[in-house]
């Protein structure tokens, strides 16, 4: 196999790789709200309307298993990403580890105290929820960090040669790691709606989701023939 079949093969499989960790990204929300309708419709009556109130991704952790199996393989796969440059590799490294932590330390949530003992460690809720809350806004900005100064770098001597589909790209990409930080932002806003949580996570997830499926290649008309994306 010659070096020129060899590393566009490699280059297939990194896009590959990116479609994947966006896909698990963007139907992460949606995955985690299906399996606790699934839930309820399985209890009825199982919900009250302060845990509709108070409903995250986080808090499907006690309910249904999107949430670790979807998560936990989005960060593996982030921890054993290669980028271009070593400082590709570190951020999506360190992303994963605070991926993991997220699952290793759940949140706390109307249906245990804040004395019961949660997670791997087995740590009082009320600690877990500490360390789950910091992993959880390290993982969102170290992805919109990646978002909008990894993604947006060119690589090979090329920085004069920035096509218009490279600059829309970099857009997308600037606006995916604006659209992460405001969804964080939702969190922390003192404002009174139902699932303002949820909502919040699934927004960021999703700018996170179409910001790996677009530096994977996957819609044709934004890619590059000839440059790395």
């Amino acid at each position: 196999m010659s070096d020129k079949t060899t590393a566009d093969a490699e280059k297939i499989w990194l896009k590959r790789i990116r479609i994947f960790i966006g896909i698990l990204g963007a139907i992460l929300p949606w995955i985690a709200l299906l399996g606790t309708f699934i839930v309820g419709h399985a209890n009825p009556g199982i919900f009250s309307k302060e845990f509709w109130a108070m409903y995250s991704i986080s808090e499907t952790y006690y309910l249904t298993p999107p949430l670790v199996g979807v998560l936990t393989t989005a960060s593996i796969i982030l921890m054993c990403y290669k980028g271009y440059e070593l400082k590709d590799h570190v951020v999506t490294t360190i992303t994963g580890v605070f991926g993991i932590l997220i699952v290793i330390f759940p949140c706390n949530c109307p249906y245990v105290t804040d004395e019961t003992l949660v997670g791997f460690f087995q740590l009082p809720a009320k600690i877990s929820h500490i360390f789950h809350c910091i992993s959880a806004v390290a993982f969102f900005v170290l992805l919109a960090y990646n978002s909008m100064f990894l993604f947006t770098k060119t690589y090979d001597g090329k920085e004069k040669e920035i096509t218009p589909q490279k600059k829309t790209r970099n857009t997308i990409y600037k606006i995916c790691a604006i659209g992460m930080i405001a969804g964080l932002a939702l969190i922390v806003i003192p404002c009174k709606f139902t699932a303002k949580t949820f909502i919040a996570e699934a927004i960021a997830l999703t700018f996170f989701g179409v910001s790996w499926l677009v530096k994977g290649d996957l819609f044709s008309f934004l890619a590059d023939k000839d440059e790395k994306s």
